[in-house]
Order: C-alpha cells, then structure tokens, then sequence
C-alpha cells in the first residue's frame, strides 16, 4: 500500500510554499523506503518552481540533494538496508539500456533520466523531491553516506558537491593544474575544495573581493575581482580549466580570454538565455568551451567517498520548513553561505 509523507509544495510559480501531504509508492522488489533527515536547497529548485526552464506541474515539491535513512527495502534489494545512511540525487531512474547509461552516465540518459521532482514517472505520476518526510526510490539511484560526512552537510553533495566533482575529474585535475572557479557560492565554494584536494592551483573569480578571506580559507591560492578589467590582462591565456558556476549570463569571450593552449571552459550554471560566442575566441590557444550536468550514480558514490577521504564538506545554514521562502529570496540574492539545508524533522 501507499504511504502518506508530509511536504512543503509550490502551488504557482509566485505563490509561498504550504504544508501538504503526498503518496508514496508502494515498495516494490527494488525499491528503498528512505526516512529524509535532510534536504538541500538548490538554486534550479527556485528555476524549476518559478518556470524560469519552462512551464512547470503544480503542485511541486522540490529537493534533490536528500539524505536520510533506510526505513524499509523491497524483497530483491540488495545493496541496502534498514538503518543505512543513504542519498538521493537529481535521478530516480533511467532507461538502463542506452549507451550512456551502460556506462555509468545515467545523467545523460538518451531516453532521458526520470529527475528526483516535476519528472514523468515510471507509473505515469509526477516525482516530487525532497522536500518532504519520506520518499521511495529504486535501489540503483539510492547512494551510501560514509559516517564521517556530517549528516547534514551532506545533503548538497547530492547536487551541488557531484556537478562540480564531475567536470574536474573528467579534466583529470592534479598538480600542475591551473584551474578557475568563477563565483564562490553553493556550487562555486565546492569546487574550490575539490580542486584544492586534487591538488591544483586554484583562482577564484568573483564579482569583488567581498568573500576573498573566505576564498582563501577553502583552498584558493589567488582570488580576483572580475569588476576590474585588469584581472583580464593579468591572467590572459593563463588557465588550463575554467569552471564557470554562474547561473547568469556572463562574458563568454572575457573568460576564454584566460585559458591557455588547449584549455577549456565548462559551465555548470544554466541560464535561461543563449549565451553567444565567437569561433575566432576559440580558435586562438585551440580553446573549447563546453558544459557538464551533475553525474552518473558511480560517480556520485566515487564523490562521497573521496569527501570522506579528504574531510571535504559544503558549509551549510541549516532551516526549517517554514523558512523556504526566504531562503529562496537570499539565495537570489546571494546571501548564503554557502547552502541551505532544510531539517525535514520541521516538515
């Protein structure tokens, strides 16, 4: 039978969030039945909910970086049990069946991923994420938490901590590696402690100095404000890998000024705007500009478990339910550092 989970819904794009109730799954053969201890927030929650990517289905529950524990698992289940500190991503499911998904990628599903809410079930319903009590997924899209994560900074791995570990270990970041991160946010603040782990020199690109002490302390070796046109000069064709984490259209060209011969440009942000470039920015120093999205389940775990090796954690707020809304706002305003995480105990 259904379970009954409290939540936190979007009812409109404008209209605040209200305490609901939502149906869970029965458990099937395959399935996990999570307890949600945690659940952070992201800034495609506000993209989703506010149809800034396009129309969206209300009622919606948000949350895709979710931890919690096992409460209960289907007769097949193998990979999991009761008790377990476990994850939940962006992903539910995928085909399976694809090349991509084949390999690990199950992100970049050709028949496209099943997303953790406003996704197209499997049984024709429409997900609703994290922002709840309890949810139920297939074991495959369930990771392990290692015990020495702090329980709720664990949360925003699950979004934030994958989708910028992905793009530095497909780049094989390492020592002698100049790599760039541009903003220093939820996203921004964890690629500078995974590529300061992997050893690289780091520069952090941000609009002024505001957050230069904190830049440092995570890891950056050099921190620059992008408002001064001599950061430009300075750094020109000096950057193997710029991670670009803005979710808001920025100088393509400016920062592709930057990289060196064969460097690459990869953005994590999605503004809904086209962002144009000239062919003639990439041709000189054979540049390439390019983006990545979150990553596959193997990858998720391998991120898990090298924050555990190398004490890495996001730095949170931690909320309650009712304080959604404003967290929305401040993060729109950047004013967060460097993750909101809400407490499902307050749902």
């Amino acid at each position: 039978m259904t379970t009954t989970a409290r939540a936190y819904a979007a009812t409109s794009p404008t209209d605040p969030f209200t305490p609901t109730t939502i149906e869970r799954r029965t458990v099937g053969p395959h399935d996990v039945r999570i307890d949600i201890a945690y659940s952070g927030i992201c800034h495609s929650d506000i993209s989703t909910v506010r149809g800034a990517w396009g129309p969206a289905t209300y009622p919606l529950v948000p949350g895709h970086e979710i931890v919690g524990t096992v409460a209960e698992v289907g007769s097949a289940v193998t990979r999991h049990q009761v008790g377990d500190r476990v994850g939940v991503g962006c992903m539910v499911n995928s085909c399976r069946e694809c090349d991509n998904c084949r390999a690990g990628l199950e992100n970049y599903c050709l028949n496209g991923a099943t997303f953790t809410y406003g996704s197209v079930d499997r049984d024709g319903t429409i997900t609703q994420g994290g922002y709840a009590t309890e949810v139920v997924v297939v074991e495959d899209f369930v990771v392990s938490v290692p015990e020495n994560i702090p329980y709720e900074a664990a949360a925003p791995l699950l979004c934030a901590g994958v989708t910028t570990y992905s793009p530095l270990a497909h780049a094989h970041v390492g020592p002698g590696t100049k790599v760039a991160v541009v903003g220093l946010g939820g996203l921004g603040h964890l690629a500078v402690k995974f590529a300061h782990a992997m050893g690289a020199e780091v520069t952090v690109l941000s609009q002024t100095l505001s957050k230069q002490d904190d830049g440092l302390r995570l890891g950056a070796d050099h921190y620059y404000a992008t408002s001064d046109a001599e950061t430009f000069t300075t750094l020109a064709n000096n950057v193997d890998l710029i991670v670009n984490t803005i979710s808001a259209p920025v100088d393509l060209h400016a920062y592709l000024s930057l990289l060196a011969l064969d460097g690459t440009m990869v953005n994590l942000g999605a503004p809904a705007e086209l962002l144009p470039v000239s062919v003639f920015t990439l041709m000189a120093n054979r540049r390439s500009l390019s983006a990545s999205s979150i990553g596959g389940i193997t990858e998720t775990q391998e991120m898990l478990n090298f924050c555990a090796e190398h004490d890495i954690a996001p730095e949170v707020e931690l909320i309650t339910a009712a304080d959604i809304d404003t967290a929305f706002e401040r993060v729109l305003k950047s004013d967060v550092r460097y993750r909101f995480v809400i407490d499902a105990a307050t749902i």
